[in-house]
């Protein structure tokens, strides 16, 4: 039975959103995050039926503290994500589940990027979302503005 409030502490914000299906090996960057104003990030990947039967989804965590991440965009360290980027990735076994990724560094800017190998033959059905939690401001806006 849930009995706790986390609707009012946190603010979700769309990390890949849907579009048709894709059909080839063409990495999938995520929207740009901005944390500011929250103390945890939670990156959430949702896969669909992937048809190709040999195709694997490689995870990169970047973060920087440009807006555009061009300046000074990098590879987060592994002892800023809570998980890992193995185990955010998936393969085309992995129909219709979630993984899930934690950033706890000190930068304010945050992007995933999805690449895929081997999908010759198939169609990638996937989204995301990021999560901030532990807002500075509480209760959190809803419908997210």
């Amino acid at each position: 039975m849930a009995i706790r409030d986390l609707m009012n502490n946190i603010h979700t914000v769309p990390l890949i959103v849907p579009v048709a299906a894709r059909t080839d090996n063409t990495a999938i960057v995520s929207a740009i995050i901005d944390t500011r104003g929250y103390e945890s990030c939670t990156l959430v990947l949702v896969t669909g039926t992937n048809t190709d039967a040999d195709a694997t989804f490689t995870v990169l965590v970047e973060d920087g503290d440009a807006s555009d991440l061009v300046a000074d965009g990098a590879a987060v360290a592994d002892q800023y994500l809570l998980g890992t980027e193995a185990l955010a990735g998936f393969t085309f076994a992995d129909d219709n589940e979630c993984r899930k990724i934690g950033y706890v560094g000190s930068k304010r800017y945050v992007r995933m990027t999805v690449t895929p190998a081997a999908n010759a033959a198939g169609n990638i059905f996937l989204a995301g979302v990021a999560i901030l939690g532990h807002p500075a401001l509480a209760p959190t806006a809803n419908p997210p503005a």
